[in-house]
């Protein structure tokens, strides 16, 4: 139960159920490091061990036994401080980065061969490709922008795959996708259209449980405690509550008042909490205790995720894709990123952490986890920045 005075962090996921080409051997380093890399490396953090919670997790969900995944999120670290200096370093010959098999060994794509020793130089892995990043997303961006009136009901879900290079649309009918796509003006040579198995659907019920309430009616859960010129508040999904709406705990005490929601085009929310509440740094474990937010550095593609709900609890996997785009029935839904955590109804607006970094509150899904399905969540990043928030951190 939510407690006057205390926002818990992803106290539970919502009433709702909106829940490549081949690596190459690179030269041998020269010996000369990039200044940004050299510098990503001094900066990283001192390791701090994974809550007890986590790590039960870790081990149901990914088979990893707590050393193991101690070790990964601590390599998984490191890996995120290289990729965003390569980034930087490769700039318009950068295509992507990915995190690959049990010990989590960063690949990183460029057009460019002659880059590739700046990666293994650094401990990673080399794959020259055809397409820029840039490129790929300047064609997702295209079915974006053609999806802006309506979204295309044969065509429930798009995103860049950085491993295969491509853009990936799913279709369940092919001549309307053909048709879609012919539209947008896409190069068709950047997109790869595969079979859709499954429709996504917001994460919704009208249910009690431990999580937030609004207008006494659709139930959804907290994804993090922010602030906003020290006004305490929480954001969630955008699709629990628009702005003016009331949210109150399961008692029925009044929590605030939702100050901004989009959705569809995106699914965050924000809401400003009443005096007498307090922004945590945590999320609920499910376990009897919480894991403290640090930050909200991204997790790459491969990494490992976990999503904290009211319905099932605690889950993890890995992220599959990042910035894909979802297509509900209520419209399209920009920038999500796409993992392998299953979700139930109940677990929509929760909260998406990997290790102690925030990731992103939950929008949608299929599938359940009984039999497994995917995941889709808004990144935290892109809701600060919208609102102008500050992640409670600790």
């Amino acid at each position: 139960m939510l407690r006057i005075r205390a926002l818990t962090v992803a106290a539970a996921l919502a009433g709702v159920v909106l829940t490549a080409a081949p690596a190459v051997s690179a030269p041998a380093p020269t010996g000369a490091d990039e200044p940004s890399i050299a510098a990503a490396l001094t900066l990283s953090p001192a390791h701090v061990p994974a809550p007890p919670a986590l790590l039960r997790a870790y081990q149901r969900d990914l088979g990893l036994s707590p050393q193991a995944a101690d070790q990964r999120l601590t390599r998984e670290a490191r890996a995120s401080q290289v990729r965003d200096a390569l980034s930087r370093t490769l700039q318009g010959s950068w295509a992507g980065a990915w995190l690959e098999g049990p010990d989590a060994t960063l690949v990183v794509a460029t057009t460019d061969a002659s880059a590739a020793r700046a990666v293994t130089a650094h401990g990673g892995r080399a794959s020259v490709v055809r397409h820029a990043l840039s490129a790929l997303d300047d064609a997702k961006k295209a079915l974006d922008r053609s999806s802006d009136a309506s979204a295309p009901e044969a065509t429930p879900l798009w995103y860049v795959d950085v491993k295969a290079n491509t853009v990936v649309v799913q279709s369940s009918d092919d001549a309307r996708t053909e048709a879609f796509l012919q539209e947008s003006g896409v190069d068709r040579s950047l997109v790869r259209v595969e079979r859709a198995t499954a429709t996504p659907r917001p994460l919704a019920d009208l249910r009690g449980g431990d999580a937030y309430y609004i207008d006494n009616a659709a139930r959804c859960s907290i994804g993090f405690p922010v602030t906003q010129n020290g006004q305490p508040g929480f954001v969630s999904a955008g699709h629990c509550g628009q702005p003016g709406s009331n949210a109150t705990d399961a008692g029925g005490s009044s929590i605030g008042t939702f100050q901004g929601s989009t959705f569809p085009g995106n699914d965050y929310s924000w809401v400003a909490a009443n005096q007498g509440w307090t922004a945590q740094p945590q999320v609920n474990d499910y376990a009897g205790g919480v894991v403290t937010v640090s930050g909200s550095s991204e997790q790459s593609v491969g990494g490992s995720v976990c999503r904290s709900g009211s319905t099932t609890g605690w889950h993890c996997g890995t992220v599959e894709e990042l910035n894909a785009t979802v297509n509900y029935a209520e419209g399209s839904v920009y920038g999500l990123t796409r993992t392998n955590v299953c979700a139930e109804p109940g677990d929509s607006g929760g909260s998406f952490i990997s290790g102690n970094q925030a990731q992103g509150v939950t929008s949608g899904g299929s599938g359940d986890c009984s039999s497994g399905g995917e995941t889709y969540f808004q990144p935290v990043n892109a809701i600060l920045s919208t609102y102008g928030l500050t992640l409670a951190t600790g």
